[in-house]
């Protein structure tokens, strides 16, 4: 008890720290990141918490956990970059902690801190932690339900550990006083998965039948109550859906889940995938190759593993060791069905695979944790630091020395001074979410996107006003114009289109 008192607290500080590490000096990234956060300030203005909105449009792509916990954030720490992304920190550092329970539960201590600090440490969580986006969250929310499932299966035992009939009975009682508190985590981990991003949550569902099915442990099956907790999950979700689908009247179901699920799954989104049926089929091994970058520096132990996870599985046909095989079984098809299912959705982007990094970290950590090597534990060690190192010197070094190459930060950090709060908006050829997010900390406004050609239009409306165009278009805006007006220049890049920009500010006080 005196351990967990002292491991715990030590294990989610040191993790949120290393997490927030920078995160209060590098822009937000287009798309996401800005859209995620505008969305968030929007609630607040709106005082609607159940349907999202971003410049003033519904924004119906994602469930409103992640702008919830933004929400919160704002109110802590004010409506910045910092507090957009300290969410996601957070869901980071208690991710590493249900990793370390239970991986402790699997095989002690160590095996829970390895396998925390390898899952913490993983280049695409070192990425996402930072994020202000929602992955982390969904991620959150299926390790528990992995976990919380895995706890609920009631494995079968090898003939040399029979049991007698009192000894069966007193054992079936103990499960059933024991597991409530489980098939409650289970459900609501589903439920708040969902909110957090739609029905891929329910993953560890498939996880679970996979191995009632492939163990034919029926006792599981009944035990899990599906019907029941089902049913509870969708109450859960229904108490945020079914005032959200009236208030947009059906748009959220046939938008976030007609084309954000379902037209994700068989086309392509924003470019992300394959459009054709020779892209598709060649995509197919993506993210059993980009695994190799997301999971590094440990996806170098990733081929080991699989070869001594071969070993054990053949060397079990002779010799069943059941508390051990049926572990590995179960983390291993919660990870294979991940990839699996993000392997034949159209649209893909590496991060997508993400929630199996806890399921990789617990095996990797068990069996690498007990290797008959010289010495793994020095080996474990000398990656950790290094690489943990490595990863704060760039969270802090890298970006105050990129800032300068996001125009919507520096045009605002250029005019802040100029704004004000009842300024119109507009942009021609530039609407990145980034220009939203930025310029709306001081302006009541929305952005107004505008073509070309209605540029002087705009500026030549009373009342002062700004617009952001490309800098070789400005000199068309207004070439008389008063001396009062002023202009701001700066270039850098559109990172969601990948190409550089030059773009002005031209700005008319009153």
């Amino acid at each position: 008890m005196k351990s967990a008192i002292r491991n715990y607290p030590l294990l989610f500080a040191g993790c949120l720290l290393f997490h927030i590490a920078g995160t209060w000096s590098l822009p937000l990234i287009d798309r996401d990141e800005p859209r995620f956060a505008e969305a968030s300030r929007e609630m607040i203005e709106r005082a609607d918490y159940i349907v999202p909105y971003f410049n003033n449009q519904l924004r119906l792509d994602k469930p409103p956990l992640a702008y919830w916990a933004q929400v919160a954030s704002y109110m802590i720490f004010g409506e910045n970059d910092f507090a957009a992304r300290f969410p996601s920190a957070v869901a980071a550092a208690l991710t590493a902690l249900s990793i370390f329970a239970w991986g402790s539960r699997l095989g002690g201590a160590k095996v829970g801190w390895w396998a925390a600090i390898i899952f913490t440490i993983s280049l695409q969580t070192f990425v996402h932690a930072k994020a202000a986006v929602a992955d982390m969250w969904l991620v959150l929310f299926m390790t528990v339900a992995h976990w919380s499932g895995f706890e609920m299966i009631q494995f079968p035992t090898s003939d040399s550990e029979r049991l007698t009939l009192d000894q069966i009975n007193e054992t079936s009682s103990i499960r059933r006083q024991t597991s409530w508190p489980w098939w409650l985590l289970f459900y609501f981990s589903l439920a708040l998965g969902f909110l957090a991003k739609g029905p891929i949550a329910w993953t560890p569902l498939l996880t679970i039948s996979a191995i009632i099915i492939y163990t034919r442990d029926w006792q599981s099956a009944r035990r899990f109550k599906f019907p029941i907790g089902i049913l509870l999950a969708f109450a859960v979700v229904a108490l945020w859906g079914i005032p959200a689908l009236i208030q947009t009247r059906g748009e959220f179901f046939s938008v976030g889940i007609g084309r954000h699920v379902i037209g994700r799954s068989f086309a392509t989104m924003e470019g992300h995938g394959a459009n054709s049926l020779g892209t598709y089929l060649l995509l197919l091994p993506f993210y059993f190759v980009t695994v190799f970058v997301g999971f590094f520096p440990w996806s170098i132990k990733l081929p080991w593993l699989v070869r001594k996870l071969w070993r054990e599985r053949k060397a079990a046909i002779d010799a069943p060791d059941y508390s051990r095989n049926k572990i590995d079984a179960y983390l291993v098809t919660g990870a294979a069905i991940i990839f699996i299912i993000f392997t034949l959705v159209s649209t893909k982007l590496p991060h997508y695979t993400l929630p199996a990094f806890p399921l990789l970290a617990l095996l990797l950590a068990r069996h690498w944790q007990g290797a008959p090597l010289s010495n793994p534990r020095s080996l474990f060690k000398r990656m950790a630091i290094v690489t943990a190192c490595v990863w704060v010197v760039i969270a802090l070094v890298v970006p105050p020395t990129v800032a300068r190459f996001f125009p919507a930060y520096e045009l605002f950090q250029e005019s802040q001074t100029d704004l004000k709060s009842n300024m119109q908006f507009a942009s021609v050829e530039f609407e990145e979410p980034s220009l939203v997010w930025y310029f709306r900390s001081r302006l009541k406004g929305f952005l107004t996107p505008v073509k070309k050609r209605r540029a002087s239009e705009f500026m030549n409306m009373p009342g002062p006003r700004f617009i952001v165009l490309p800098t070789p278009v400005a000199v068309t805006v207004s070439p008389n114009a008063p001396q009062n007006w002023k202009s701001f220049t700066v270039n850098g890049l559109n990172v969601a289109k990948g190409k550089r920009v030059d773009l002005t500010l031209v700005l008319k006080p009153d």
